[in-house]
């Protein structure tokens, strides 16, 4: 009777992992515990983008840096992470996601305590590429345990739920913390909060997150993963520096080419791979090749709208950081109010009603701002903010929804993180357009030229609502539908010339 006894109470305490690794079925307090670890970890690491746009125009000031130098600033940060996020997934289920997590804390840790001393721009921007490193660690990290801590559907459904609340709380604390500190401290104090919490983070995590690992790790793609690095970097400086250079000038169209090659090179090699970084097989599925681009063009526009505000509220209007920060609140405070909704929405009705009355506020939005100048009413202004937040709010939640509808179950992780690095992709282009955009068009002093300049800039983000809008009914037809299915055939097909 004992080893019987033995083996009822192993199988009541634990649950088989991958690679012989066995994790102690957790009690609902202590799945709870790491719920909140991982959801600290995203909190300050969404909070942090919103806030390093707040200090922009005090880093200006600081550094006498130029707008291409501001745009590196968070471009430089969403692109390594955009680049790696995937590559960090499949790291941690093949070496661990505890590990890879801790990993990505303490370069997370590291890196904003090097910002907070950076002595020049140049520093700081290669500072923010190492936080950004530690940052592609954290988010698709925790997701994975969390996911692979909250076993019960319903259970685990509510800790999605829960996380992707903290993304509107951090979003809505993030301009009133900011510009208080800023205000306060200075601009380098937004760095020093991330040092205490990811500290702490470190510590429970080491104490309370049991490891897990897949129970197949995918292959590594050193080549696909250098491929893709090379395609964004290059066309997003050629972007960037476009205005300074000359947009047909040798330099900016090489950048071009260059970006080019790259991706038509990651097309060619990943259809030849069995377990390729970026399977082209997924673009086969209209909704998934839609979701995909209304990823790039909703963040595009929150960036570009977070980046052009910050400059226009502080070195046009003279607000200062918490001026700004309240200001810009009701924006953050639409989205923390809609996204709920939304999620609710994506759950009873589909993705379709989101989708398009998402498309529709940042179209709205965009026409708005078009109105822009030196002394717009505070009235107008905030009446922009709340439609832009109120779009952005009702939009987020189903990119994720549409990606994955008709992919095989085995492949909608997979599905996912390509619709995350699409976001990151949209707020790296998002920044890099609009700002090339309003520096090329300004005229005179930046503060009396600014206003004008950007009228363009908010009618492409108007532009990518509509596209937002148009994809949203296109990917939730009866066609999207029946490419979705075909598409989930080819993954049953041998992979037949792919090595």
């Amino acid at each position: 009777m004992l080893p019987l006894a033995r083996k009822l109470y192993s199988l009541n305490c634990y649950r088989n992992t991958t690679f012989g690794v066995r994790v102690p079925e957790l009690s609902q307090r202590r799945r709870l515990l790491v719920l909140a670890i991982c959801c600290l970890s995203l909190f300050v690491v969404s909070m942090d983008t919103t806030i390093v746009n707040l200090a922009l125009p005090s880093i200006e000031r600081d550094f006498s840096a130029g707008v291409s130098s501001l745009q590196w600033t968070i471009d430089a940060y969403t692109l390594v992470l955009a680049s790696l996020l995937m590559l960090s997934g499949s790291t941690a289920d093949r070496i661990g996601r505890r590990r890879t997590f801790q990993t990505g804390l303490v370069l997370f840790t590291l890196g904003s305590l090097l910002c907070s001393v950076a002595p020049n721009i140049g520093l700081l921007i290669a500072f923010r590429m190492v936080q950004a490193v530690g940052g592609s660690m954290l988010n698709p990290v925790a997701m994975s345990i969390i996911t692979n801590t909250f076993t019960d559907a319903r259970e685990r459904a509510r800790a999605i739920g829960i996380w992707g609340a903290v993304v509107g709380l951090s979003m809505a604390l993030g301009p009133v913390v900011g510009g208080l500190l800023v205000d306060a401290v200075g601009w380098r104090s937004i760095f020093w909060i991330n040092i205490p919490v990811g500290v702490a983070a470190l510590v429970l995590t080491a104490l309370f997150v049991p490891e897990s690992k897949a129970p197949r790790a995918r292959r590594l793609d050193p080549v696909g993963q250098l491929l893709v690095v090379v395609a964004l970097a290059s066309l997003t400086y050629g972007i960037i520096e476009a205005p300074h250079h000359g947009w047909l000038s040798g330099l900016t169209v090489a950048c071009f080419a260059v970006a080019a090659a790259a991706a038509a090179g990651l097309v060619v090699y990943e259809r030849r791979r069995a377990e390729p970084l970026l399977d082209p097989r997924f673009f086969a599925s209209a909704p998934f090749s839609g979701a995909t681009v209304i990823a790039v063009c909703g963040f595009a526009g929150l960036s570009g709208f977070l980046f052009l505000n910050a400059l226009y509220l502080q070195s046009v209007r003279g607000f200062t950081p918490l001026h700004a920060g309240l200001l810009t609140l009701p924006s953050a405070l639409a989205i923390f109010a809609l996204a709920p909704l939304s999620g609710r929405l994506v759950a009873a009705r589909g993705s379709r009603i989101p989708l398009v009355t998402g498309g529709l506020g940042l179209a709205v939005s965009g026409v708005l701002l078009t109105r822009l100048g030196a002394d717009t009413g505070i009235g107008w202004l905030v009446v922009a903010y709340v439609v832009f937040g109120a779009g952005f709010g009702m939009l987020n939640p189903p990119i994720t929804n549409t990606a994955v509808s008709g992919m095989p179950r085995a492949q909608a992780g997979v599905a996912a993180a390509v619709a995350s690095t699409s976001r990151q992709v949209g707020a790296s282009l998002g920044v890099a357009v609009l700002g090339a955009v309003v520096t090329t068009h300004i005229t005179g002093a930046f503060t009396t030229g600014f206003p004008a300049a950007s009228h363009i800039a908010w009618w492409i983000m108007a532009g990518c609502g509509v596209v937002v809008m148009a994809l949203g009914v296109l990917t939730t037809s009866p066609w999207a539908m029946a490419t979705a299915r075909r598409a989930t055939v080819l993954f049953d097909e041998p992979v037949g010339a792919r090595t």
